[in-house]
């Protein structure tokens, strides 16, 4: 549906040139959540921006639906931005106006008819669990409900993408649980499609489907969540992981130098997460193990589990054997 075609982005500064984006190639598929995760200043909210002209590229190609938007304006920059919503980071939220006005006014804007507006206005207060809250203020609310607001303000004019902007790091771990959770329902119900950046890891591994990781403006890793998650290759998204696991890299190291025996990590996925494995295993193959670290969760929907282990004695081949025939993948651990 979103086509990044050699995108690239600069900007003048100081009477010199600062790269934001970098020859960047990337589609992001119709109805899925899409990730995209940096450190600060690595182009995330640049690329973001691109997508509704909010930041116009330097140059390359950005397809929507398979038609070049680079050069749109007027009637089409404004048909364009009708067919995407966007929440932002600190809810940007018109602190004079209630819940209600704060959502009716892109329709406004748009020109609705007022019995329209009114009627879509409740609509998306029910669905956002504000319908109580039409005649609040802003400075009433707490942050989850503001963020609430900003999410039934992106949808009023029915948009079929929704861009987030670090819509959930302001806000405490159980109200970023509850708003994933919201976005994750609207993805379903409405087949919306979610580009939501962030800096969290831990957030791509709840909502998304796939991810983009960008680091100074270049693409360096992008993927399915359940990939690029378990078995990050640039040492970027490997330092993201470790961030989500709060793993000390320091301490692992030190960990696995004082462990004895061959040291593996072993990777469940789905229903192989649960099956009792180790002991089995263990048994047949006179194989001892100590667990080094570990961790059970999900990516989405689906559960998975990671566990490094140290083996000693018995036949460790037979072992390593028996978990691959199990669908575990098996990689060493330097």
């Amino acid at each position: 549906m979103i086509e990044f075609d050699g995108i690239h982005k600069h900007y003048r500064v100081g009477g010199g040139e600062v790269r934001a984006l970098h020859a960047l190639d990337l589609g992001i598929a119709r109805g899925e959540v899409f990730g995209v995760i940096g450190h600060s200043g690595a182009g995330k909210s640049t690329l973001l921006r691109t997508i509704n002209l909010i930041e116009r590229p330097s140059g390359g190609r950005l397809l929507i639906d398979g038609e070049d938007i680079s050069g749109l304006d007027g009637d089409g920059l404004r048909a364009l931005r009708r067919r995407i919503g966007m929440i932002f980071q600190h809810f940007n939220l018109l602190g004079s106006k209630t819940v209600a006005q704060n959502v009716a006014f892109p329709l406004r804007l748009a020109g609705r008819p007022r019995a329209e507006i009114a009627r879509r206005v409740g609509e998306l207060l029910e669905r956002v669990g504000l319908a109580t809250r039409a005649d609040t203020y802003p400075a009433q609310l707490s942050g989850g409900q503001k963020q609430r607001v900003g999410i039934a303000r992106a949808r009023a004019c029915a948009p079929d993408i929704l861009l987030c902007d670090e819509a959930t790091s302001a806000l405490d771990p159980e109200t970023t649980a509850s708003v994933l959770q919201l976005l994750g329902e609207l993805n379903r119900e409405l087949g919306l499609t979610i580009v939501l950046i962030t800096h969290e890891m831990d957030v791509i591994r709840r909502v998304c489907d796939r991810v983009a990781v960008l680091d100074a403006g270049h693409l360096v890793e992008s993927g399915a969540v359940a990939d690029v998650f378990l078995h990050p290759r640039h040492p970027t998204t490997r330092r993201f992981v470790l961030e989500a696991e709060h793993v000390d890299e320091r301490e692992r190291r030190a960990d696995l130098a004082r462990a004895n025996g061959r040291i593996v990590r072993l990777t469940f996925r789905g229903e192989a997460t649960y099956a009792p494995l180790l002991g089995s295993v263990a048994r047949a193959s006179g194989v001892d193990y100590s667990i080094l670290a570990g961790r059970i969760d999900r990516i989405k929907d689906t559960p998975y589990g990671q566990l490094t282990l140290a083996l000693v004695g018995g036949d460790i081949e037979r072992a390593l054997r028996a978990f691959a025939e199990a669908d575990v993948q098996v990689e060493g651990v330097a």
